[in-house]
């Protein structure tokens, strides 16, 4: 029997909106309870005044109780973790809308595999409506790189996922910006090509978990004395097909699984 986790990546965007104590998206559907506890627990009653959001790509839930060692990295620079529940199709586009806007595909309109830019409202207009400053950085081609555009804000398009990661420092070291937003699309990159559980995928899987721990230490490094928020969130799970080779796009619960971690710093 299919087991999905109860909760859904569409709460994502009226968490991280609460926690930095603005208004949600138009859509979004309601945060995500534990979320708001812990927040509550750290910040009592002021809020995040700067939030990292790491976007990994593929990075299913089934793998962390098989490969926990691989998360160590994140798992000590965070305090929640929270399986959820993604959204069909489990395509790259359809999951980073629904987790941006907080609504289902049939409300925010991307259905398929494709990249338009979204129309709906986003965590970004959010931020922006209350004069805050999000960023993007993510490898050109990629559904974040699309999406989103066409919003005032700044987008910092590279080419490979390392140039990213350290745009993403530089940009914490300025501290211009009350969010930012980094996508690695690395590990699904390497399991569609060598499979999920392949040793290239897992290398990829730990360098994901590394990236997000040198994020996290720059974070600690330059946002010290202000209260901050980092999350590490793939967007919809994987599997293995025939010939070794990895996939995702299904209703089942490798492709639609998926786990959150939470860092709260006060």
């Amino acid at each position: 029997m299919e087991i999905l986790s109860a909760m859904s990546i569409t709460g994502i965007a009226a968490s991280v909106a609460h926690c930095m104590g603005v208004s949600p998206p138009a859509a979004a559907e309601s945060p995500l309870k534990p979320v708001l506890e812990k927040a509550e627990r750290v910040f009592g009653n002021l809020k995040a005044e700067r939030v990292l959001i790491y976007n990994p790509d593929a990075v299913a839930l089934w793998l962390y109780p098989k490969y926990t060692e691989l998360f160590s990295e994140i798992m000590l620079r965070t305090q929640l973790a929270l399986p959820l529940r993604s959204v069909m199709p489990t395509v790259t586009p359809v999951c980073f809308a629904s987790m941006y806007t907080g609504a289902m595909p049939e409300v925010h309109g991307i259905r398929t595999y494709v990249k338009p830019v979204l129309k709906t409202d986003t965590l970004f207009d959010a931020l922006l409506r209350a004069g805050k400053k999000p960023a993007i950085v993510s490898t050109e081609g990629d559904s974040i790189s699309k999406i989103f555009l066409e919003r005032e804000m700044d987008y910092y398009i590279l080419k490979t996922p390392e140039e990213c990661n350290r745009k993403a420092i530089e940009l914490m070291q300025e501290d211009r910006y009350d969010l930012i937003t980094v996508y690695n699309g690395d590990y699904d990159a390497q399991m569609h090509r060598t499979g999920p559980e392949s040793r290239e995928a897992l290398d990829t899987l730990k360098k994901n978990a590394e990236a997000f721990a040198s994020l996290s230490d720059a974070a600690e490094k330059y946002w010290s004395g202000r209260r901050y928020l980092t999350v590490f969130a793939p967007d919809h799970g994987c599997h293995e097909i025939d010939g070794g080779l990895g996939s995702h796009g299904l209703e089942m619960e490798e492709d639609m699984n998926v786990i959150h971690f939470f860092g709260f710093h006060g």
